[in-house]
């Protein structure tokens, strides 16, 4: 789509809504072996002093300061691209835009346009690209921003790409003549929420209990068969037990191969995942623990994350829960909708527990602790094994041990299933966000009708020693080490662990363990 004609369309898309509610952005991909995103952004009616920024963070919880990316910045007059409006830096990702005489004069000064390049060339899901074979944009890395007006509508439109490339994304599409590649959000935080593919994609389509999955697949050689049956069962189990769909349609972004060349990985957003994977089979697992993210962190929300603070750290105790108990339940559909068996299911479970077990820092650094200093995450020497431990490590383990001691306090009548629906009842659909590992706690025991005092005081946030072989007796399982080195599992002295089924369980222990296994409780 060439630059002139998109900004005719949006001309005359505008004209028939107020400007004053709408910040309207072209982002020309005219060059992509050039890997530099040309940027327009236009401000209608803005005032004087117009403060303008780029996030310091998105996709990671880490500062990685994307201005720096930034070039050649400048600020015009919309409407004739003659007045040139005074651009101060006020610091590294944020500047002031000030009138020009004439426009203070009158008072009436016409709509800003800013104008910048940024480059791009890191592969996704947490980072942006932009190469001859396609891009992936998380739009936070490339978009700046109004501070005090990211609530007004956004528009985003894509330009330039080569003629044979498509653009997808989770954002209403605005019907123009011709299909220009033009698409609306309710807000800046909305926008950004949604992440593009732009290029020679492959793509198919499902429905699944009243909503409709979107799979935008980049990849060499991939097999829909088996990648389409894995989502259509992911899908179904998650939303039949989370009580249904809050969104009316939600898109896979999957990109195969190459991008496990830097670790692979995939990023929830509200109505959309981004999964990079080596393989398909890869691909389904990440996908199990992303889609669950629709509620679990997306919409069951700590408040500590609320609202998103792009300038800075934004510190929470709780991603043990929203990334761990994430992969508790990212391997309880997996084994729940036969994609796993269950005995990849209990080896699963032993190698977290080796992970933790294996880290000396497991016995001075708490989970909630971890959660906090996630941001360390992006330097090396934070991440050995005598300075840090895993929150979604300890974080899976955890929920899996709440998940035991629940059924045990109610005879398997309630379980961690019912504390999820309970948080989306309470919370999420009531437009609340929980208190941190305390608001865990309040509705685990209204679920439990037990205190769980001492088990956050221990677990959650302390470094006690979990007696593992407890819990694990409480569905008829039991770990063991073997006395081998298992290299998954980290450099144990202890050897590797294994997770199996006691020779001869009560009838309690073997209906809690299919409870565990099946999903089941009244």
């Amino acid at each position: 789509m060439r630059v002139g004609f998109v900004l005719a369309i949006l001309v005359f898309l505008l004209a028939a809504r107020p400007s004053s509610a709408t910040i309207r952005y072209q982002v020309s991909l005219a060059h992509p072996e050039r890997h530099i995103f040309d940027v327009q952004m236009t401000i209608p009616h803005p005032a004087n002093g117009t403060i303008v920024a780029l996030p310091a963070w998105n996709a990671l919880y880490q500062v990685r300061d994307f201005a720096y990316r930034v070039r050649n910045v400048r600020a015009v007059g919309s409407a004739s691209g003659n007045v040139k409006y005074a651009m101060r830096k006020l610091d590294k990702q944020t500047w002031t835009i000030e009138y020009p005489p004439a426009d203070q004069a009158s008072g009436q000064p016409q709509d800003i346009l800013i104008e910048y390049s940024i480059e791009w060339d890191d592969p996704g899901p947490f980072s942006t690209e932009l190469n001859p074979h396609h891009a992936f944009i998380n739009l936070a890395e490339i978009l700046m921003y109004v501070p005090d007006r990211r609530s007004e509508e956004a528009i985003v439109a894509f330009a330039g790409e080569p003629a044979e490339w498509k653009v997808a994304a989770e954002l209403r599409s605005t019907p123009v003549a011709n299909g220009a590649d033009t698409f609306t959000a309710a807000s800046y935080d909305a926008l950004v929420d949604a992440p593009v593919e732009v290029g020679k994609f492959d793509e198919f389509a499902f429905d699944n209990d009243g909503a409709h999955f979107r799979v935008v697949v980049d990849a060499a050689n991939w097999n829909r068969e088996n990648l389409e049956k894995a989502l259509r069962k992911i899908t179904d189990y998650e939303l039949h037990l989370m009580g249904g769909p809050p969104f009316e349609e939600y898109t896979f972004f999957v990109h195969i191969g190459s991008y496990a060349s830097v670790g692979g990985g995939g990023m929830e957003h509200a109505n959309s995942t981004a999964i990079a994977a080596a393989s398909v089979d890869g691909a389904i697992a990440i996908a199990a623990h992303e889609f669950f993210h629709v509620w679990n962190v997306k919409r069951i929300r700590p408040q500590s994350l609320e609202p998103v603070d792009y300038t800075k750290e934004q510190y929470t105790r709780a991603l043990w829960f929203a990334e761990g108990v994430t992969n508790t339940y990212a391997a309880y559909t997996l084994e729940r909708t036969g994609l796993y068996s269950k005995s990849q299911f209990y080896a699963n479970l032993a190698a977290q527990i080796g992970a933790v077990e294996s880290r000396p820092a497991h016995e001075w650094q708490s989970v909630e602790e971890s959660s906090l200093d996630a941001w360390f995450e992006k330097y090396d020497g934070y991440n050995l094994p005598d300075r840090s431990i895993s929150y979604y490590d300890k974080g899976q383990i955890v929920g899996v041990l709440l998940d035991l001691a629940i059924r045990d306090a109610t005879d398997d009548h309630k379980s961690l299933d019912d504390v999820l629906r309970r948080m989306d009842d309470e919370y999420a659909r009531q437009g609340k966000f929980y208190n941190d590992s305390e608001g865990i706690r309040a509705v685990v025991e209204e679920v439990a009708g037990k205190s769980f005092e001492d088990f956050f005081r221990r677990y959650v946030s302390g470094v006690d020693p979990i007696p593992y072989n407890d819990f694990l007796a409480i569905a008829g399982l039991q770990l063991k080490t073997d006395g081998a080195q298992g290299t998954d599992l980290g450099a144990d002295p202890g050897g590797q662990y294994s997770i199996s089924e006691i020779a001869h369980p009560t009838e309690r222990q073997r209906r809690i363990r299919e409870g565990i296994l099946h999903g089941s409780s009244d």
